[in-house]
């Protein structure tokens, strides 16, 4: 018995030692890199606290307990990444994606990867070194490597298969030079750089090549003609650049092509006639070029077609003449800003899975057909600028799309009446609503009490008609409302006091951006699903308000504009609407307003925009905080006004002239000219939509 229990120790402290067992050299070189790099307060360390590092947190070893994978995306570590990891020389797969890396990476001491992701840090540096032989996989997309690629980085990476170096800021000539050492490549995404010139011939070498994205460069020329012989390719993606020139038909041969997207280019020429061939295409993105003609026919044999987008063109034609009934998967069609002319075709009515459709700013002519009621995922519909009829027919239609959530209509109804509740007097639909545009198309009536049933509404554009009566006081109690654009209209009365109560506009609460509008018929590839904001105004102007401007406006403290112009307002400038601490844009002009202009207005300090002209204001205008940065044209036409802006001095209540600013100041050079809200108002945004506030909406 004693002799066995010794046995079964010695075993048990084999079996122990093994698996404690951890290459010294590997985990003197992960400790070495760990000193250099630390955590956020918020975030958990990395478990490195074992004897054996091939248990620690991202560590992986072979059978040998040396080092092949180290994996620690999306820890938000910072620092460098230091050489000592070159002593893993066992290590392929390397991942430090997602973090806050910066300074440059040591590709030299690397030269057994087979995987390495260094995505989405801060590392910078230019490329003067050869890739390891061993490489298969590497991204290092979303850093701030600079300058430009040369052949000799690739020449040691014959197997090569994806290259990702998207959104840094690469320069010189698109580096094909690639396909000449590393032909088993498959995927290339050089988008988003800053490469430039023509693409010379030689990504033909790439023949399994079968993603290729260049798109966001300065890239010119004619599309290379060597690509149309890559039969492997799946996608192609060169949006954003200057490309001239006309889409080859040979493109049409690509048979396993699922994308292509060339939007943003300056294309000329008719849409390849046969691009019906590629069976496989579930998404065409060609907008914003110069291609003329009509759509090909064929086009409607890609029964996989999910995105067709070809706005901003010159294509015309019947519309109607197309059918787009085998376009059964088809999700968002946009053929805006064309010349299309005739009916909306009933065909489309058979593409059930569309969610998003998009005709605004044609020719076409009828009424909207009764058949696309049945669309029940529809959630966006632009028909503005065309010349449709019959707006009450029009809404009893779409009220039965559950769905819907984004209108545009502007300017199609010319002169029809306003849809009231005789029209719809049974409305129940339309309750995912969230953005109604009925601009622009000099409907007659006053506003229907109907809209104030949609809970959901948060922007209401019914600006440019012909709307009478006064602003009905319902609308303060709209819980979502953010966006009120009823300016050139014949309204009267005076502006109620319970607008000062929109939940949207006074409480973050409510959340008053349309996060969940996605609208990828309106916006280029690389901005789907983004959040859709808007700036939050509520625009009066050009109307025949009268009254005293509301106190209660200055409870809108998340409002960002605020047009009260050319109405008859009388009486003095609230000091309430210094409450509006996020105010970019005040226009008050061409009223009757008297009185002082409030001091209290200094403390908005992100007005960008002040206009309180043609009233019959008076005393000093105020100096200091925004103040500093408007013209005399923000406020002449008040002949009581005074002050240095004026040239007119307050002194003694005698008019007098003040002598003429220095001429620096007069070019605009002091530093104190500069609109300190115009900066914060830009830089909000990713995408610009001020289309959405002004009279001309879609």
């Amino acid at each position: 018995m004693p002799i066995f229990l010794f046995f079964l120790f010695l075993l048990l402290s084999c079996v122990q030692v093994e698996v404690l067992s951890c290459n010294e050299l590997d985990r003197d070189s992960l400790l070495s890199f760990y000193k250099h790099v630390s955590f956020p307060p918020s975030e958990i360390p990395l478990n490195w606290s074992s004897v054996d590092c091939c248990k620690w947190d991202g560590v992986t070893c072979n059978r040998d307990s040396r080092v092949t994978h180290l994996s620690i995306p999306g820890k938000r570590i910072s620092g460098t990444i230091t050489p000592f990891l070159g002593n893993l020389t066992f290590l392929s797969h390397l991942n430090l994606s997602h973090n806050q890396f910066s300074g440059t990476f040591p590709f030299t001491v690397f030269r057994t990867l087979k995987s390495l992701d260094l995505s989405y840090n801060l590392l910078s540096g230019t490329p003067n070194y050869s890739l390891p032989t061993s490489i298969h996989i590497i991204d290092l997309s979303s850093n701030r490597f600079n300058g430009s690629i040369q052949s000799p980085f690739f020449n040691g990476a014959p197997r090569l298969i994806s290259f990702n170096v998207s959104n840094n800021s690469f320069t010189g000539p698109l580096p094909v030079s690639i396909c000449i050492t590393s032909r088993h490549v498959r995927m290339l995404d050089f988008s988003m750089n800053k490469f430039s010139g023509n693409v010379s011939q030689g990504i033909g070498r790439c023949s399994k090549l079968e993603v290729f994205r260049a798109g966001i460069n300065s890239l010119s020329g004619w599309l290379p003609f060597d690509l149309y012989s890559v039969k492997t390719l799946r996608e192609i993606f060169l949006a954003n650049n200057q490309f001239t020139g006309s889409i080859n038909n040979s493109i049409s041969l690509l048979s396993n092509l699922t994308v292509i997207d060339l939007h943003q280019n300056e294309l000329t020429g008719e849409v390849p006639k046969d691009f019906g061939l590629l069976s496989n295409l579930n998404q065409l993105i060609i907008h914003t070029n110069s291609l003329n003609g009509s759509v090909p026919p064929s086009l409607m044999n890609c029964t996989n077609m999910k995105t067709l987008l070809l706005r901003n063109n010159h294509l015309g034609g019947e519309i109607a003449s197309l059918d787009f009934s085998p376009l059964q998967k088809l999700e968002a069609i946009d053929f805006g800003n064309n010349s299309f002319v005739g009916n909306i075709p009933v065909s489309l009515c058979l593409c059930r899975s569309l969610t998003a459709v998009r005709f605004a700013f044609n020719q076409l002519t009828g009424e909207i057909p009764a058949c696309l009621a049945g669309l029940k995922s529809l959630s966006h519909l632009s028909l503005s600028d065309n010349f449709l009829s019959n707006v009450v027919g029009a809404l009893k239609i779409l009220m039965r799309c559950d769905n819907l959530e984004v209108l545009f209509l502007s300017r199609c109804f010319k002169d029809e009446p306003m849809p009231n509740d005789d029209h719809l007097l049974h409305l129940n639909g339309l309750q995912n609503l969230q953005i109604l545009t009925l601009g622009g198309c000099g409907l007659k009536g006053e506003v229907p009490s109907w809209i104030g049933k949609l809970k959901k509404l948060k922007v209401l554009n019914l600006s440019y008609n012909q709307i009478r009566g006064t602003i009905p006081k319902w609308l303060g109690s709209m819980p979502n409302l953010l966006v009120l654009n009823i300016t050139r209209n014949h309204l009267t009365g005076e502006l109620p006091r319970e607008i000062g109560n929109l939940k949207a506009l006074v409480s973050d609460e409510t959340d008053p951006n349309l996060s969940n509008l996605a609208l990828p018929f309106l916006f280029d590839t690389l901005q789907y699903n983004r959040l859709f904001n808007l700036p939050r105004g509520i625009k009066v102007g050009n109307n025949s308000l009268s009254g005293n401007i509301p106190a209660e406006l200055g409870n809108l403290r998340l409002l960002r504009e605020l047009d009260l112009n050319d109405n008859d307002f009388n009486g003095s400038i609230p000091s309430e609407l210094s409450h509006l601490v996020n105010l970019e844009k005040l226009d008050m002009s061409g009223n009757h307003l008297t009185g002082e202009i409030p001091e209290s207005l200094k403390k908005l300090h992100f007005l960008s925009a002040l206009n309180v002209a043609n009233n019959d204001l008076e005393g000093e205008i105020p100096k200091g905080g925004q103040f500093d940065t408007f013209t005399n044209a923000s406020f002449e036409g008040n002949p009581k006004l005074c002050g240095s802006l004026l040239q007119k001095s307050c002194a003694g209540g005698q008019d007098e002239m003040l002598p003429p600013a220095p001429a620096t100041e007069e070019l605009g050079t002091s530093w104190y000219t500069i609109p300190f809200g115009l900066g914060y108002a830009v830089g909000f945004f990713v995408v610009s939509i001020s289309f959405l506030l002004r009279s001309s909406w879609k």
